[in-house]
């Protein structure tokens, strides 16, 4: 696949760039150097290589959940501005 300065105008004017003749130009070389390095993967023999989904393997980092007693619920409700029924009053938001 190859780049043309068409296909450079018709991505600046989707992304609403204003390129000059001379930017065009760079971006043709520069998008058209990118492709042909990305080639070169396919010289690579990747039949022996198991399909991944992530480069590295993922470990799952969580602890694990600990049963442990709760606050009482006097001590919970001591810093609440407003309390009632064993439960935080808040200011209604809906009508």
């Amino acid at each position: 696949m190859s780049i043309t300065v068409e296909v450079v105008e018709h991505v600046a004017k989707l992304a609403r760039l204003d390129l000059s003749e001379k930017e065009k130009e760079t971006f043709t070389g520069q998008l058209n150097a990118i492709l042909k390095y990305a080639e070169k993967l396919n010289e690579l023999d990747t039949s022996n290589v198991e399909p991944t989904s992530h480069p590295m393997p993922l470990v799952n980092v969580m602890r694990e959940d600990v049963t442990r007693p709760s606050l009482p619920m006097e001590k919970v409700l001591r810093n609440a501005p407003d309390e009632e029924d064993g439960q935080f009053k808040v200011p209604a938001v809906l009508e």
